[in-house]
């Protein structure tokens, strides 16, 4: 039950970090001053899906503490980087984001620290 509660908490994290970019985009640059920027926040604050996105990043938390309760740390953690695999698919067919060389480099070189770490840690 411990590894459904890991997926649980990456599946919940990669939600709220694309509703969050996404929202965000749609709000356009932060502007300059420092109040200004303050009731930018606060719009997006009072925004619905900005508020799913903080709540599933709050329920990911919640996730993560059941799982960390049958998981030692060493095991689950590694298994959270999949999240920057699934980030990096969905950006590109959710937000259109370019898929880069050094992006996919990348994602292949946490995949196998992933794979390494859960094979032999």
């Amino acid at each position: 039950m411990g590894y459904v509660f890991v997926a649980i908490t990456v599946l919940l994290t990669v939600y709220g970090q694309l509703v969050l970019k996404w929202q965000v985009g749609l709000a356009g640059m932060a502007p300059a001053g420092a109040a200004d920027k303050a009731v930018f926040l606060v719009r997006l604050l009072l925004n619905p899906w900005v508020l799913s996105g903080l709540g599933a990043a709050f329920a990911a938390s919640l996730s993560w503490m059941l799982a960390l309760s049958k998981l030692s740390l060493s095991s689950a953690y590694p298994l959270t980087a999949s999240s920057f695999v699934l980030v990096l698919a969905f950006s590109a067919i959710v937000l259109g984001e370019p898929l880069t060389a050094a992006k996919l480099l990348g994602t292949a070189l946490v995949v196998t620290g992933i794979i390494v770490l859960a094979s032999w840690g």
